[in-house]
Parts: structure tokens; sequence; C-alpha cells
């Protein structure tokens, strides 16, 4: 599929490698450029033969490996060496030291005209929060409203999973370049892409914001009490599982009445959808609460399941690993964890079922590829020896 694109990256921790792992599941040649000490997310686990790093080669599967010191000259002319053979740069380095080190897009675009420069950012590449720190969970998350339209305001605060919000970006990142690829068919130029973890976060939450845009407030979520959908959101069963439901159409508290074995409160006129007066809507939900309570997960599910209404039960990620939907839906690859041996991770969320190149890649170690990707570029061995 991508199958001949060369792809440099130069990024840490998730957002950005995450956009080029993606772009290497699918074919493409993909060079990681790291600083002598590595990428960030090389450190959380140890990358030994007992116990390989799950997490840097989720991240950085399928790639080679080159160690290049930019804040030396050597360092930054064996990266446009690279660069001036690439299809696609990506990179989340902060646009302030892009520019310093003469790696930001404006000053690279003559020197490579067909590059399509991916930058990665927290807050994008304009204005006063351009070059401000930011992780997922502070910009996608935090700031965004992500966080405040999900969690109640009766909980305390919390953040997201690690890389949550990266790995939303990283799609928005790979559909920018592919869309900057296919004009460049037609222009025979590059261009720069933008991403932020802002943007993302916004677009993510858009339903939300479209109504807060449009009307100037927005009800987001609210303590369960006060939520006005009187069958909408979780319940718990007997077995202390639990579960969500999410009606349909108004047929679906006919359905779930007669499923929970409560047909008279259908006879009841304050009950008829939609409902509106909220004590109403407490009164069905504790009726639903107490149906649900007294019956296991696989009893209520049954039921559930045969009056054709949207449910699911709370998984966790033990469970999702093991369940044969998951693994007939493609959400895993076996890739080679570096020391010989397979092991599953992730995929990345698009198949292709007629056909797709195999994902099985080791990451790589730190700098494993260095001698033999910049012999490729076409650097002697004087320069070769002079970035090692």
């Amino acid at each position: 599929m991508l199958q001949g694109l060369k792809v440099v990256e130069m990024a840490t921790w998730v957002a950005g490698p995450s956009a080029a792992a993606v772009l290497a599941d699918w074919g493409a040649d993909v060079v990681k450029v790291e600083s002598p000490i590595g990428d960030a997310t090389r450190v959380y686990y140890p990358d030994t033969p007992e116990a390989p790093n799950p997490v840097f080669t989720n991240e950085n599967r399928g790639k080679k490996g080159v160690k290049l010191d930019i804040s030396k000259p050597e360092g930054r002319e064996a990266l446009k060496a690279l660069l001036r053979q690439a299809d696609i740069f990506i990179t989340n380095v902060r646009p302030g030291s892009l520019k310093r080190a003469g790696l930001d897009y404006e000053t690279l675009k003559a020197e490579c005209p067909r590059l399509i420069y991916g930058a990665v950012t927290g807050y994008g590449l304009v204005g006063p929060e351009a070059d401000t720190p930011a992780f997922d969970m502070t910009a996608f998350w935090t700031r965004s409203g992500v966080a405040h339209a999900t969690i109640p305001p009766d909980q305390e605060p919390f953040p997201s999973r690690p890389g949550f919000g990266d790995h939303v970006t990283a799609l928005a990142t790979v559909s920018g370049i592919l869309a900057a690829l296919h004009e460049r068919h037609t222009t025979g130029r590059g261009r720069l892409v933008e991403s932020s973890l802002l943007r993302a976060g916004a677009y993510t939450v858009s339903w939300d914001l479209a109504i807060q845009l449009r009307y100037g407030e927005v009800t987001t979520a609210q303590p369960r009490d006060d939520r006005p959908g009187p069958i909408t959101g979780f319940f718990r069963t007997k077995d202390e599982r639990w579960l969500l439901l999410l009606p349909r159409t108004l047929d679906c508290f006919t359905q779930l009445m007669i499923a929970l074995d409560r047909p008279e409160v259908l006879a009841e006129p304050r009950y008829e959808p939609p409902v509106a007066d909220q004590q109403s809507v407490r009164e069905i939900r504790a009726i639903c609460d107490e149906a649900f309570a007294g019956m296991t997960l696989e009893e209520v599910g049954a039921r559930l399941t045969a009056a054709d209404l949207a449910w699911a039960p709370m998984g966790t990620l033990a469970d999702l690993a093991q369940a044969p939907f998951a693994h007939d839906a493609g959400c895993f690859e076996m890739v080679d964890d570096g020391w010989g041996r397979m092991f599953p991770l992730p995929a990345s969320p698009a198949r292709f079922p007629e056909g797709a190149p195999p994902v099985n890649r080791p990451a790589p170690k730190l700098g494993e590829h260095t001698r033999e990707v910049l012999e490729a570029a076409g650097l002697t061995p004087d320069e070769i020896a002079a970035v090692l």
C-alpha cells in the first residue's frame, strides 16, 4: 500500500511516533531519528530479553533507528541528507527549537520542495501558545474542555489514560499527511501539515462543542441523579457488573420495561416518553436500578439482546485481550519483541481485508541502523564517522 514511501520521524513520546508507526504498519519505510539519550518512552519499561518494552514497541514497531545529535552541525546536516530523499517528515519538537536548528518548514521547503512536513504540536504553530509544552493530558484532555465535558461536577477531576489523546492526534496527522500526499501527485510540491493536541481534543468533543458554539451554552456530564435520560447510562447488576444502555428510539422504553418485567410502568401517563419531568426521570431510573440489581449480567444481557436494545457490558482490558469479538475485529497484531519472540500489541485502527503488509517487525534499538541508513543516503565514511 505505502511501500516505497520514505518517512523520517524525529519525535518523542506518543503522538508523533504513533503517526509514523501507522504509516509503517501500512508499508512505508520509516526512519526514526533519536537524540543520543533516546526517546523518553524507552525508559518506561526495561527492554531486556526477559521484559521487552511494550510501550516503546507499540509506538515504534517496523521502523529503522538512527541516532543523531542535531545540536551539532554534523548531526543537522546528516538529518537534512535524509530529508532530501524523504517524502514525509514527522516531528513534534517544539517550533522554536526547530527554527533555531534550521529545521522548521520555512527553512527546509526551498531545499526539499517535495517534502510533506507533518508538525505535531500542542497548541498549533502560531500565537503565544505555540511553544508551550504540552502532553495529551494537558492540551487534549484538560485545556480543550474534554475533561470538563466528561467528568461530572460531583466527582474529583481525573486525568485521561496515557496516550488517549495522542493516538487521536496521530490519526489526524496521518489523515492530513495522506491528503497532502494525494495533492502532491498533481502539484509536485510538498506542503506543511499541522496537527495539534488541542484541535484534536476540540474535534473529539465536537458534538458538545457545536452546541456551545451555536447556543452559547451546553449541558455536559451531570451527576447521575440529575441526568435527563431515565434509561440512558450505566446500571449495576446482581453480580456487581456494570452495563451501559443507550436507547435508539422512543420505543426502546417499551422494550426495556418488558425485558425487565415491569410492563405496569407503561400504563403510567407520567412515564410516557419523552419524559421531561426530572422527578419522573428519577423514579423510572430507580425502577430500572431495582430491576437490574435483581439479575446477573448474563441474565439481563440475554433479555436486552433479545429485545434488540443497544447495550454493552463494561469490559476490562483483560476481558478485551481474550475476547473473540476483539480478535475477529482485528484489534491485535503479533509483533517481534526485538529479542526473537513474538507478542501481541494493539493494531492500528483500520484493516484492509484484501491484503496489507505484515505488521511484525520490531522497534529499533537506539541507533541500530544509523550506519546503514546514512550510507544509503549517500554520506561518506568520514561524514558518517563524524556523527557516530
